[in-house]
């Protein structure tokens, strides 16, 4: 589906509404929470079991990015956007994993991916997404999931030894029933989008962030499908064994719903790069490894919008120089010498752009940004390597 088509679609479906947005009005918060579902059969208490068993395992994991200020803050922008009485029991999981992604279990168990932290632009994002997986919590779709699906296993079960005793296929039986199961699914994700935004709306951030998300996630898409020569994704389509909508039917009735709610508030996208400014190094340094050259061109350049720091142009020369085409390498050059000139910068900036130049055929003033890599990084990994190129006639 070409970009402009899904444009069109989404105008189309934003012209149904009014142009002008009323002026927000705070929803009215949900009743009071009366806690977390406790599990009540057989089955329940072994998922729920597995779970705890689960969330004993994450405390220790190396995958975990234990940072006790950085689950202070996530856990605090949850409990302004729910409210403190349903956030009180949410442990969050901080997971170095650069997929976008988040999810929670039913034991009160939320993990969140670096990479959607990478992603996100905002603190109204952010809650967003929080509010979004907090749905699925209060409503409990992870215990109504397994009970479709293992009602429909069961039902395929028997439909199979019918068919078998009586020589009738069953294959499409079986394909509708799972069918159901991921239609089931897709509901769910369409309530705890529009729960989630109703703690949105319901908060000082604006609700619009969230269809703002879901429009740069295709964007992003169909530029990895395009650094991939492959075709970019069908929006307008849902596959049969989907488990959520698509990324076009989201953004649309998102926008919908902010529209004639009012999408004014609070974006706060300074406090979120304030508190995402530590450790967004190393998130981008987990994206240059995923081989995406389009896809991490394209978020590079949403971080910067007009201002490219440092740690975004190092970024852009490391990206530029893997990918390793004649031009791509004087790009990078360009880029490394930029980020070296815009104050403080990590010292392996030295090390690219010394050996941007030497693949160019630019040895000199390569071994001599070999040589202030070596002096800052004496004790380097590839000290040895780096050395015999500098003293190479």
């Amino acid at each position: 589906m070409t970009r402009r088509l899904r444009s069109a679609l989404l105008l189309t479906a934003l012209s149904l509404a009014p142009t002008s947005a009323p002026t927000k009005t705070r929803i009215v918060p949900p009743p009071p929470y009366a806690g977390a579902y406790q599990p009540q059969s057989v089955d329940e208490r072994g998922l729920w079991a597995e779970f705890d068993e689960i969330e004993r395992t994450l405390r220790d994991s190396p995958t975990v990015l234990h940072d006790e200020a950085l689950n202070t803050y996530l856990h605090g922008l949850l409990c302004e956007t729910v409210g403190t009485d349903r956030c009180t029991g949410v442990r969050i999981y901080v997971m170095h994993v650069s997929d976008v992604n988040a999810n929670m279990a039913p034991n009160g168990t939320m993990q969140i991916y670096t990479g959607m932290l990478l992603r996100v632009r905002s603190e109204a994002e952010l809650a967003a997404v929080l509010a979004h997986e907090f749905a699925h919590f209060e409503k409990r779709h992870s215990l109504t999931r397994f009970k479709a699906g293992r009602t429909a296993g069961d039902l395929a079960m028997w439909v199979g030894l019918a068919g078998g005793y009586a020589g009738t296929p069953t294959g499409s039986t079986r394909a509708s029933l799972y069918g159901a199961v991921f239609s089931y699914q897709r509901n769910q994700e369409r309530e705890a989008d529009i729960h989630g935004f109703e703690y949105l709306a319901g908060s000082r951030y604006r609700p619009g962030a969230f269809s703002d998300f879901w429009r740069r996630m295709m964007e992003e898409a169909d530029a990895t499908a395009l650094g991939r020569q492959q075709r970019s994704t069908r929006y307008d389509r849902t596959a049969f064994f989907a488990t959520h909508p698509t990324n076009l039917e989201r953004a649309g009735y998102l926008k919908q719903l902010a529209i004639k709610d009012g999408d004014d508030g609070d974006d706060g996208a300074d406090t979120f790069a304030a508190a995402m400014q530590k450790w967004r190094p190393a998130f981008l340094a987990d994206q240059l490894k995923r081989n995406d050259f389009g896809g991490s061109e394209y978020l590079l350049t949403q971080l910067a919008g007009s201002n490219w720091t440092p740690d975004l142009l190092f970024a852009r020369g490391e990206l530029y120089r893997t990918r390793g085409n004649p031009r791509d390498l004087v790009a990078a050059a360009g880029f490394y010498r930029a980020a070296i000139a815009g104050g403080p910068v990590d010292p392996l900036a030295h090390r690219g752009l010394g050996l941007a130049l030497m693949r160019t055929g630019q040895v000199t003033e390569g071994k001599v940004a070999l040589a202030d890599y070596l002096r800052a990084k004496p004790d380097c990994e590839d000290a040895a390597m780096l050395r015999s190129l500098i003293e190479q006639s």
